[in-house]
């Protein structure tokens, strides 16, 4: 395989195919035959050398976080400046990753440990993130489940994806199923409409999402043919991942196009890297470009501290800063939430900028985008005439069923009048002891 590559301005004729590469160039299976994996491969096929002592540094992150890169994402990459190209970045490994710090986690979202089934997650109370693949298309450098990049066993056993169907039958508080992996897009057609139709089959399963990074890194496997698939089961939802401008190509486009044209609602999860898209603008640019291919931008995810990321993350003060650089400045659509994945399996937690600056019985002190500090006036008189005091009633009154049963957790337990509880308190409290 050979490969000139190109700046910015040329990325749309070589996303196109129109290059002198091969004409299998738009056939994913050719792309996945042959996504570059080694060192020597790398050199060899972007004309870059790396010297003795680079070289010896990035075969010992290979070792221990395997290299593989898709021919249609490695022409992305400006080859007369790599060093601090954004796509480079996350594609080509860095000695860096080696650098392993105090706080860095194995596996900081505690996945491994929140499994009623080998695969499946189930951390909030209405779905689950059900694993149908441990492969990908590409390592991207920032996976926050780097530990098992390169797993030998790449393809779940079928008897491991129906212990997680079977999981998620008996579980009738699940609604929501999340598709995840590795990438599900890297299944057999065949082997995806197999699990859609199952999953379809119960009856407490409302939607069904698939997380893919394949119209970034690999969006000639959005064919047609996958989309007549993927239309038959309906509601379903696609969040994907990009995470800088210069991914969006005349490809990448016409994937998002074809997603979109057959009524999939689209978002996009970001993940803030430092040295990548560390700016205001450029996230800027890149919601924009989300919007315009009808993507709703979802989160903004600051970097998990799993092993290898340290030189990946910013402040968290970089990613309130860019939230404030879109509120107001830029259509709310295009507006994402930005979150904290917390270790230990905490869940999502969303950080915004203090919009509310103070309270009193009866009045809001807000400010807006410009600095602008206005009042709300609250109601004198507010009673509610849902929830409280006729719980039941109301759930019975609106046929609202599912779920109905449900007990309350954390805050919102707290919250709820027919609580009597008037405090969280950890099991180890000293004070409690």
């Amino acid at each position: 395989m050979s490969c000139s590559l190109h700046t910015y301005q040329n990325e749309v004729d070589v996303a196109k195919g129109k290059h002198s590469i091969t004409s299998n160039w738009d056939d994913w299976k050719w792309q996945l035959a042959n996504c570059v994996k080694t060192i020597d491969q790398f050199e060899r096929v972007m004309n870059i050398k790396f010297n003795h002592q680079e070289r010896e540094k990035i075969e010992l992150t290979v070792r221990k976080f395997p290299l593989s890169i898709t021919p249609y994402y490695l022409s992305l990459i400006d080859r007369f400046s790599y060093q601090n190209d954004p796509i480079f970045r996350q594609a080509f490994p860095s000695p860096e990753e080696l650098e392993v710090v105090s706080h860095d986690m194995v596996d900081p979202l505690a996945e491994d440990r929140d499994n009623p089934a080998s695969t499946i997650t189930h951390r909030y109370p209405d779905r689950v993130l059900f694993l149908v693949t441990k492969t990908c298309s590409m390592y991207c450098r920032h996976c926050t489940r780097k530990r098992k990049v390169g797993d030998q066993e790449s393809f779940f056993q079928k008897s491991e994806i129906l212990e997680g169907i079977e999981y998620i039958k008996r579980t009738r508080s699940v609604r929501d199923v999340l598709l995840s992996g590795g990438d599900p897009f890297m299944l057999s057609d065949s082997r995806l409409d197999w699990i859609l139709t199952q999953l379809r089959k119960i009856q407490h399963v409302q939607i069904i999402r698939i997380g893919t990074r394949v119209p970034v890194v690999l969006p000639y496997r959005i064919t047609v043919k996958l989309v007549r698939l993927l239309k038959k089961h309906h509601p379903l939802w696609i969040n994907t991942h990009f995470n800088h401008p210069r991914e969006f190509t005349a490809s990448s486009c016409q994937a998002l196009e074809r997603l979109a044209n057959a009524g999939i609602p689209l978002g996009n999860q970001t993940v803030l890297l430092a040295g990548v898209n560390d700016c205001p603008r450029i996230m800027k640019v890149l919601v924009h470009k989300l919007v315009a291919n009808r993507v709703r931008p979802y989160y903004i995810y600051q970097c998990d501290l799993s092993e290898g990321l340290n030189h990946f993350r910013t402040p968290i003060g970089k990613g309130i800063e860019i939230i404030e650089s879109l509120q107001g400045h830029t259509s709310g659509l295009a507006v994402p939430t930005y979150v904290v994945d917390a270790p230990a399996g905490g869940g999502k937690i969303p950080l915004n900028p203090n919009y509310l600056l103070s309270l009193s019985s009866d009045r809001v002190v807000l400010r807006n985008y410009e600095g602008v500090i206005t009042t709300y006036q609250e109601p004198s008189n507010y009673k509610s005439k849902c929830c409280e005091p006729k719980f039941a009633e109301c759930m019975r009154h609106n046929e609202l069923s599912h779920g109905a049963n449900e007990s309350f957790i954390g805050i919102e337990k707290l919250l709820s009048k027919h609580n009597r509880d008037i405090s969280l308190t950890p099991s180890n409290n000293f004070h409690l002891h």
